[in-house]
């Protein structure tokens, strides 16, 4: 994607156009047209200009069809396939206009077509409008990615702000929310990957890795002397703890207009159910099988591996092969027989995934600035 200053380069300064044709006398009479505008470089054919191409990026291609070893409808296609040259507007020069080649020059990607037989003063504008959209449309780009990038920053920097409450108020690790954003998009990844993608999309990836961030915000309400016990919880406190699924569904579910935002139905179904399992034996509900939503499903899955490996007031930190074995054998409940494959497969990825720092500093600043607002009021 073109950034801020290559648009402002191609504003200000000379075009780099490159003019492909197999006859000497037509690329002499094209640069002579742009030339007092342009610098251009020329080539004699596809396979030239391809070399040529690779060396250095333009701003513009003039590209006759008919020519030897590697005709323009060739080269247009192998543009195409080549990330760093799939933008670049390309103007079809030809004597053939029939439809048919029109048209197919248009799929391969020409932004325009000139007829050999061209006043030189029409060149010149049709060059410039071109150059023109080019630039408009990449400086869009740049404003949406400055957007999307933002966006970015900001889910970061709400992942950080849970993070370090649930730190605080759960004497869990800074990196567990983090962990499990990781966790989850391993796991449902390999998901899709062996039993497709269904109804889901990449929108859907990301805002399910997003929202698993609330797993735990119910917890915010559960006396503290429960959540950090260092001993064996008795039966009563157990029931305590594991009111923080409802409490946090009902806390997500107070907020206005939520239904009407994937990320917060995608929070809700993680929040309330991530304590279910696939024979019925979990909590709040006792949902069987895939009663589950499977945004859930994948959380609980994450969220146990990271316990175990963690270290905890109440256990030690087990080894990435302990807990998968304890995982696959049962003993933390029953999962997914399909999410126990994908666990299987991606078990390799995801240990050298986990307890990595994933926030730049000045995400890590304004979430501790937040989260020490936020607790401040409990004093």
């Amino acid at each position: 994607m073109m950034d801020k200053e290559e648009c402002d380069r191609m504003d200000k300064t000379r075009l780099k156009v490159l003019i492909v044709d197999d006859v000497a006398m037509n690329r002499e009479l094209l640069s002579a047209v742009l030339g007092d505008e342009s610098d251009v470089r020329e080539a004699a054919d596809g396979l030239e200009a391809l070399e040529i191409l690779k060396e250095e990026p333009f701003d513009l291609m003039l590209l006759d069809l008919n020519m030897p070893r590697m005709d323009g409808m060739t080269l247009l296609k192998e543009t195409r396939n080549m990330p760093e040259l799939a933008n670049m507007p390309v103007i079809v020069i030809s004597a053939d206009d029939s439809l048919e080649t029109l048209h197919r020059a248009y799929e391969l990607g020409a932004v325009d077509y000139l007829p050999k037989k061209m006043d030189t003063e029409v060149i010149r504008r049709k060059v410039a409008d071109t150059v023109l959209r080019s630039v408009k449309q990449k400086q869009l780009l740049k404003v949406l990615n400055d957007q999307v990038y933002e966006r970015e920053r900001n889910n970061r920097l709400m992942v950080m702000v849970l993070s370090n409450v649930v730190e605080f108020r759960n004497g869990e690790s800074a990196t567990h929310v983090q962990n499990i954003n990781v966790l989850t998009e391993a796991i449902l990844r390999t998901y899709i990957r062996k039993y497709g993608a269904g109804d889901l999309t990449e929108e859907d990836i990301s805002l399910i890795c997003l929202a698993s961030s609330f797993h735990d915000i119910g917890k915010i309400a559960i006396d503290g002397s429960i959540l950090n016990k260092p001993g064996r919880l008795t039966d009563e406190e157990f029931e305590t703890i594991k009111t923080h699924t409802t409490i946090g569904a009902d806390m997500l579910s107070r907020i206005e207009g939520w239904q009407e935002y994937p990320v917060m139905r995608y929070a809700y179904e993680i929040a309330r159910w991530h304590h279910e399992r696939f024979d019925g034996r979990g909590y709040p509900d006792h949902l069987h099988g895939d009663e589950i939503p499977l945004s859930a499903q994948v959380v609980a899955m994450a969220d146990v591996y990271d316990a175990l490996i963690s270290e905890r007031v109440y256990k030690p930190a087990y080894s990435h092969e302990t807990a998968l074995e304890m995982i696959f054998d049962g003993k933390c409940g029953m999962f997914n027989p399909k999410l126990l494959m994908c666990l299987e497969e991606c078990k390799d990825e995801i240990r050298g995934s986990v307890n990595q720092p994933k926030f730049d500093f000045g995400v890590q600043r304004r979430a501790r600035n937040i989260v020490d607002s936020l607790l401040s009021y409990e004093e």
